[in-house]
């Protein structure tokens, strides 16, 4: 008797090759990543353990709403680098006390590394990603005006995240920072996307949509992919060869859409690295993304 479990049967396409069942699961981390929840639950204990090491962060506010705080894990030295990073979570999860991990490694190498915390998209009004991505706006532009008040350099302002943190980390970098904010179009110096999204039509018609609300608008205004023309920082995306399909075309798509506009990009590819695997790497001044990123700000390992 053959105890193999016979093929699930194909449904219509709905996006690419994609059925609905294999477009779910393709924007499903625990789908090629079973171990995910320890993952999670490894980042949170290495960042309390980096905590414990080098102190607890400034805690400050950029809005009026409660959480709307930075966590600053201060350099030794005045006018230093600043990195901040956008944590991820699915839009829906994740806070910045969670995401300390790479703070030992910047602070070390003379940068100020910075977490902000914003809203989950359940909590955000009519399920929006709209006011998270003003949210993570707000905090950048007030890390930016307030530099000086943490020993920063606002000239040196450099912005990384992760899955839906490089999602909205792709958003920042792309953004009118003249226009809409009266800021320097350069505002951010160089830029660290790892696993993120940069198309949300896709996403609209996987398993996402339960959650959030992906409207027309939204998806014309934080598709970063869109709006290559604001881009003015360097760029480093990332991906590992273990994540979903979508993950690793959404890097690659974006990564060529950047260098045909002209721009500067490397695409990293984390070979043998699933998802939460990869960020891992930011905590290692020799890892695949520490070594990069301190190369773009131009600091040596501390």
């Amino acid at each position: 008797m053959n105890d193999a479990a016979a093929p699930r049967p194909k449904g219509p396409p709905v996006f690419l090759d994609y059925d609905q069942a294999a477009l779910d699961a393709a924007y499903d981390q625990a789908a090629y990543e079973p171990n995910i929840d320890q993952m999670r639950k490894r980042w949170a204990s290495n960042s309390a353990r980096t905590r414990a090491r080098i102190g607890e962060p400034l805690r400050r506010a950029y809005g009026p709403a409660g959480i709307e705080g930075l966590d600053i894990f201060r350099a030794p030295r005045a006018d230093a680098p600043i990195f901040v990073f956008i944590h991820g979570g699915a839009w829906r999860a994740g806070t910045a006390s969670q995401y300390s991990a790479p703070a030992e490694m910047f602070v070390r190498a003379g940068a100020h590394f910075v977490v902000p915390d914003f809203s989950w998209v359940q909590d955000a009004p009519e399920r929006s990603l709209l006011p998270i991505a003003d949210q993570i706006r707000r905090a950048i532009a007030w890390t930016h005006a307030n530099a000086a008040s943490f020993g920063g350099d606002p000239d040196r302002l450099y912005l990384g995240g992760h899955s839906s943190g490089a999602h909205m980390a792709a958003v920042a970098v792309t953004t009118d920072w003249a226009g809409e904010f009266g800021l320097p179009p350069d505002l951010i110096k160089g830029g660290m996307v790892s696993s993120g999204m940069y198309d949300l039509a896709p996403v609209r018609l996987s398993h996402r949509s339960s959650y959030v609300n992906f409207t027309d608008a939204t998806v014309a205004a934080l598709s970063p992919m869109r709006h290559l023309h604001h881009l003015r920082a360097k760029l480093i995306v990332s991906y590992g060869t273990y994540e979903t399909p979508e993950f690793q075309r959404q890097a690659r798509d974006f990564a060529a859409a950047a260098r045909d506009a002209g721009k500067q990009v490397d695409l990293l590819v984390g070979e043998n690295f699933a998802h939460m695997e990869t960020p891992e790497t930011l905590c290692n001044p020799y890892g695949l993304l520490g070594a990069a990123v301190l190369e773009m700000m131009g600091l040596a390992p501390g």
